[in-house]
């Protein structure tokens, strides 16, 4: 089970990675044959970092909530309906 939720992590841990290489690289000119133009690639990049830190963040904050460990602030209300 801890492997399979290693492998969960280290995914968009690697996509995020990749994510500050394309901005890093379109900041100092480096261009990519599979993106457009240099702007196309900065923006793939901003995605690719955004995406993978959300999802690790997300992971956390469930894991967390799971096991009681948010304070108040982050305590999931459930609403009547």
């Amino acid at each position: 089970m801890r492997l399979i939720a290693l492998l969960l992590l280290v995914t968009p841990g690697l996509v995020a990675v990749y994510g500050i290489k394309l901005i890093r690289d379109a900041l100092f000119g480096e261009f990519h044959d599979l993106y457009f133009h240099i702007a196309v690639q900065g923006l793939a990049g901003v995605l690719f970092f955004a995406g993978g830190l959300a999802f690790i963040g997300g992971f956390i904050l469930h894991r967390d909530r799971k096991r009681n460990l948010t304070k108040g602030r982050f305590k999931q209300t459930n609403y009547p309906e």
